[in-house]
């Protein structure tokens, strides 16, 4: 069975879960709808492998920052394969009400975290091995969002352009006759396109959320990570 680590990003996110290694995991998008100066949201998402938190706040009248963090720890298997990691990441966008209801925003953003996998089960077949692999991860992208929002309820359309970036990869794992630091050395880079769709339901400033994306690696199409993400939270917008 496998393992994959992950962390956030969100993120991000990697983890290994299934049959076999996996080296990504995408974390929640942050839509946060900052619509106006002053203007703060906080966000918590989950699913059953990963938790994340998300916070944005308007500096200006059409300026925004966000924040998030996200953890990744699915359930370890019964042979004892199992993973962890985590993503922390910053942004800076801009905003435009497009109309009272309509609006629009754009998000630079940075991250950086740590994956590591761990597969016991591998040491029979592979007995001068540790079983382990672990890397630092950085991630560097922009998230366009377009939104439709009423007061009880907001649709979101999004799509994370990202770069990924595997550095400090150590360990000693061979599954299926594959060494896997090597796979992830000669796998270090790559560029993803993540569409996602956020809908938000609830009062005027408290919405449940519900968030399912895609995630695309361009580079290396078959790359061992998640290549789907839905998770559910809450969202509280206020001043």
């Amino acid at each position: 069975m496998r393992k994959m680590t992950g962390g956030f990003g969100a993120l991000l996110l990697i983890v290994s879960v299934g049959c076999s290694p996996k080296f990504y995991v995408p974390n929640t998008q942050n839509v946060p709808m900052i619509s106006e100066k002053g203007q703060a949201s906080v966000s918590l998402a989950a699913n059953g492998n990963q938790g994340e938190f998300q916070a944005a706040y308007g500096i200006s009248s059409a300026v925004a920052l966000q924040v998030n963090a996200g953890i990744v720890r699915p359930r370890e298997e019964d042979n004892g394969d199992g993973g962890s990691g985590q993503l922390f990441e910053g942004g800076l966008g801009y905003y435009r009400n497009v109309s009272p209801t309509v609006l629009f925003d754009i998000y630079a953003l940075a991250g950086f975290g740590k994956m590591k996998n761990d597969f016991p089960s591998t040491l029979a077949a592979s007995p001068n091995t540790t079983g382990k692999i672990e890397a630092d991860i950085l991630r560097f992208g922009v998230q366009p969002s377009l939104s439709v929002h009423r007061r009880h309820f907001s649709l979101s359309g999004s799509a994370r352009i990202s770069s990924l970036r595997y550095s400090n990869i150590q360990g000693n794992l061979i599954f299926g006759g594959v060494n896997q630091v090597t796979y992830l050395t000669d796998n270090k880079t790559s560029v993803l396109i993540e569409p996602g769709v956020t809908l938000r339901l609830g009062s005027e400033k408290f919405k449940l959320q519900v968030q399912v994306a895609r995630s695309i690696n361009l580079t290396t199409s078959d790359f061992k990570q998640d290549e789907s993400l839905a998770t559910v939270g809450i969202h509280y917008r206020f001043r």
